[in-house]
């Protein structure tokens, strides 16, 4: 943030990164080459002080971990709070996205949620890339604070209101990344990759029908970012997580070993754990996303993806 005052209070877990944040101004863990300006931000090491001292509060940690982290802070604090979410997947223990999981299980309302989608990546940023990012929310006026604390000469921000749709495909932009993981491993090359993110796109839509019906979706210069570019650079790029432990998995790693190399937490292996429960649910036919799930919960070998072509040929 580029605001003249603007402070930010930081919740950190892992005390050595709160001791070089303090020392060395770096997180040397995650980005190290960027330096913070020390002197606007606070580091905390519980989240309840983070609620105690915002208004608004940014949830940036993994799927896996917002439930206990939320069981730190009183209930009523977690209401009061607008919560801005970064967050892409579906929350474990329930299977739900991150704004619904507020709403049912503190009773957050919807009028102080608001999500930010890409397509970006947090290299980019800290290398200040021009990045272009979508907040969306059914508070317009929370949506346009929130763009004008994020807004900088590198990052731009658009505004809309389909809060729910845009939190869908990024949970689900991470379990085909996964998938194009295990091409790359394979050995698999463009063209290869160029069908698998068609029919995954197709995959997609046909989750976000069923899951909202009542919205027409039309990948309209709006919704194209959030929606089909998230997607493509999470399985085209090289800081793509998801894509990364995919890849090692085709390579013929294990799924726990892949997971214990990793530094970061790949969030389309919890991801397509809740996407295969609510597309049982669902009764609906996702080969892909049915083909990550087989891989990395039943054991099955990477090449098991070839068969969504055969299903989607007809074979």
């Amino acid at each position: 943030m580029e605001q003249p005052g603007a402070e930010v209070c930081w919740y950190v877990r892992e005390p050595e990164i709160r001791e070089t944040l303090a020392k060395q101004g770096r997180n040397t863990r995650y980005l190290g080459e960027v330096r913070f300006d020390m002197s606007r931000i606070t580091v905390v090491d519980n989240p309840q002080a983070v609620f105690d001292q915002c208004e608004d509060v940014y949830l940036v940690i993994p799927t896996a971990y917002l439930h206990g982290a939320l069981q730190e802070v009183k209930p009523e604090s977690v209401r009061t709070c607008n919560l801005i979410s970064a967050i892409k997947g579906f929350i474990p223990q329930t299977d739900e996205i991150v704004t619904d999981y507020l709403q049912h299980m503190y009773g957050v309302p919807e009028l102080q949620l608001c999500v930010i989608s890409g397509p970006t990546h947090a290299e980019e940023i800290a290398r200040e890339k021009l990045t272009f990012l979508t907040a969306a929310s059914g508070n317009r006026s929370l949506a346009e604070r929130v763009r004008q604390q994020l807004r900088c000469r590198y990052l731009s921000m658009s505004v809309m209101d389909d809060m729910r749709g845009i939190q869908f495909a990024s949970a689900l932009k991470n379990v085909y990344a996964v998938a194009a993981g295990f091409c790359k491993g394979m050995g698999g090359g463009d063209n290869l990759m160029a069908v698998l993110v068609s029919l995954s796109s197709a995959e997609m839509q046909l989750f976000y029908h069923l899951m909202q019906p009542e919205r027409d979706l039309k990948l309209t210069t709006e919704l194209l970012p959030p929606f089909l570019g998230d997607l493509l650079v999470t399985c085209y790029s090289q800081f793509s997580r998801n894509r990364t432990f995919g890849t090692m998995i085709g390579r013929g790693y294990s799924v726990k070993s892949a997971q214990l190399e990793m530094n970061m937490v790949a969030e389309g292996y919890y991801a397509v754990k809740s996407l295969e429960k609510i597309r049982q649910q669902l009764n609906v036919e996702m080969p892909i996303a049915q083909a990550v799930y087989m891989v990395l919960y039943e054991g099955a070998k990477p090449d098991v993806l070839l068969r969504a072509w055969q299903i989607y040929k007809g074979e």
